[in-house]
């Protein structure tokens, strides 16, 4: 199962989403891609177990995901203060993968019904989504 993190600016929601993974599930192999190279970083230095950055591994790696994870602004063009470029949204948003989007009103947006929750309570919806995926519930 090919499970890709995507994350930009400091990669600190991407960090606590590739730990808390880990944390569940040693044995998953998590890539990382980064909109930039300090979000990269961190996300290996969390135990990714691969890592690039940039649009053109976003759009390449988006093809054949299984599940893509990162914040909501990974499929809004210029979200993310501009790091994700209207072709790396494209990618995400086209993308057959299973997609868990963390809600974030730092990228500018407001999901209806979503409530406002600090983002440990995010990554725990996050790792439980992607149990229930991994173990055929859903």
């Amino acid at each position: 199962m090919k499970i890709i993190v995507i994350d930009g600016q400091g990669g600190k929601m991407g960090k606590c989403v590739v730990e808390q993974l880990k944390r569940a599930r040693p044995e998953l192999e998590l890539i990382a891609l980064g909109t930039n190279s300090i979000a990269t970083s961190a996300m290996l230095k969390a135990g990714a177990s691969a890592g690039a950055t940039g649009e053109n591994p976003v759009i390449v790696n988006s093809r054949d995901a299984d599940i893509i994870i990162g914040p909501i602004g990974i499929v809004i063009a210029d979200a993310l203060l501009g790091e994700i470029t209207p072709a790396m949204a494209v990618a995400v948003g086209s993308s057959p993968a299973q997609k868990i989007l963390i809600p974030s009103s730092r990228c500018h947006q407001f999901v209806a019904g979503c409530r406002e929750l600090p983002l440990g309570d995010y990554i725990k919806d996050v790792v439980a989504r992607v149990e229930m995926l991994l173990d055929g519930k859903g």
